[in-house]
């Protein structure tokens, strides 16, 4: 099914300027359905204004720790407006997340200590 060229197209360059992401992210973040775009007549690909706000939304919740899986998952209150923080159907996630980054970092501390008493020459 043929995608409707939106009222104001957005080439693939302006929306990468406009969000800083690279022209190769925004084309993996349409692969993974987390923008729509539409073929313009000369078979380019163009977007949607709004997909300014998602681009940065997704290069957000990405740079949190979230997977391009768990991101298209997300409701629209989340991945459609820019900053968004949270919204209820993803609380959870984000708890979650945040356990696993908790866990993450008393690993590592675990092991920054462990490298410390190696290098001062006492026992682990």
């Amino acid at each position: 099914m043929k995608k409707a060229v939106p009222a104001d197209p957005m080439p693939i360059g302006a929306l990468a300027r406009e969000t800083g992401a690279s022209v190769r992210a925004i084309r993996h973040y349409d692969a993974h359905g987390l923008l729509a775009s539409a073929r313009a007549a000369n078979g380019y690909r163009v977007f949607p204004a709004e997909a300014v706000a998602q681009v940065r939304q997704i290069r957000r919740l990405i740079a949190a720790g979230f997977s391009l899986a768990e991101i298209r998952g997300f409701p629209d209150c989340m991945r459609m407006i820019e900053g968004a923080a949270s919204c209820p159907q993803t609380a959870e996630v984000q708890r979650r997340r945040l356990a696993s980054l908790d866990r993450q970092i008393a690993d590592l501390e675990r092991r920054r200590a462990r490298l410390r008493a190696m290098l001062e020459g006492r026992a682990c």
